[in-house]
């Protein structure tokens, strides 16, 4: 299986496109993490933007980690068109990390809809779908983990609907991991198709 870096082309739903996370993104990106439940919900550490920067860098070039950012195709104006930032349309991000050296064919995914108003329209959902079945066709995967803090409600309700189980829980860091195999025929059918 070759991880290496690639170009990797625009994702196309019905609600969204999901596109690789370029420099233009950073500067939105920046501003919806200074908002302090974004930070609570999403686990994250404040960061400059020249530290923004510097990790759109480290994310882009480590063949482990698939950052899309996340556009509502209601908001593109003037059609999308491959290869813009189409700033106007960003609402979130979506992520596969596929972090154990030893099994290529597990990916933890996250998803964030930082715009409130894109929220409840089903955006997360058809990404969270959208980028496991490139996973699966791309990369192998065959088991996915979401790591998710206890408090963030909408993301436990989210990912327990696509079928994801309880796999652990950690008291210490607040957080708790699902988990979801391929293999089980339902979801590798919602995946696929």
């Amino acid at each position: 299986m070759d991880l290496g870096v690639e170009s990797v082309d625009a994702l196309e739903g019905k609600k969204v496109m999901l596109v690789p996370y370029m420099r233009e993104h950073v500067p939105r990106y920046h501003e919806w993490m200074k908002k302090p439940e974004l930070l609570l919900a999403t686990g994250s550490d404040p960061l400059t933007l020249d530290q923004e920067y510097e990790m759109h860098l480290s994310w882009t070039k480590d063949p482990k980690k698939h950052t899309f950012i996340v556009l509502d195709k209601e908001l593109i104006k003037g059609g999308f068109v491959c290869g813009e930032p189409h700033i106007e349309a960003m609402v979130g991000d979506v992520n596969i990390y596929m972090n154990d050296p030893d099994v290529f064919q597990v990916a933890e995914i996250e998803i964030m809809i930082a715009e409130p108003k894109s929220r409840g329209k089903g955006l997360g959902e058809e990404s969270v779908l959208m980028m496991m079945a490139s996973a699966v066709k791309k990369y192998g995967i065959q088991t996915f983990r979401a790591k998710i803090s206890e408090s963030n409600i909408a993301s436990l309700k989210l990912f327990h609907k696509l079928g994801f189980k309880e796999a652990s829980r950690s008291d210490v860091f607040k957080e708790v991991t699902l988990e979801l195999l391929v293999a089980d025929r339902a979801v590798n059918d919602s995946i696929l198709s």
